[in-house]
């Protein structure tokens, strides 16, 4: 995991506080604070955060997909997102699964969860392998 956060530092990512805790053959998981940098103006987890913590997991789970050294990488073409439960302190994980790894494309699951495990955002992500 040290080598993935290594990537975070000086990016959006990495501004919003999300790390990456734990990946396994069919997962990527990271948190997020719900801060200052994450709330929209009247105290609520901000959807567009919610979004990049999505994407973030997506991409970088399609990435971990990819052959090692293959000069590829995984572009967002589309994602949506719905909001379901509010959030207001504490922290926020994702979990970013597969649904489709393909040669040019990749279709990912992400549920982001609160801090009692409620779900509060359900996200879908669809990729384009690119080269790098």
């Amino acid at each position: 995991m040290d080598a993935l956060n290594a990537l975070l530092p000086g990016t959006a990512p990495g501004n919003l506080g999300i790390v990456l805790t734990e990946h396994g053959h069919d997962f990527l998981r990271g948190t997020m604070p719900v801060d200052e940098r994450t709330r929209q103006p009247f105290g609520l987890l901000h959807g567009g955060s919610s979004v990049l913590l999505a994407e973030t997991l997506a991409s970088l789970g399609g990435w971990l997909c990819l052959p090692a050294d293959s000069g590829q990488q995984l572009a967002g073409l589309e994602i949506n997102a719905n909001h379901i439960r509010a959030v207001t302190e504490g922290l926020v994980t994702g979990t970013a699964r597969p649904v489709h790894v393909g040669r040019a494309t990749q279709v990912w699951e992400i549920r982001i969860e609160d801090a009692r495990g409620r779900l509060a955002c359900l996200a879908r992500m669809t990729g384009a392998v690119i080269r790098a």
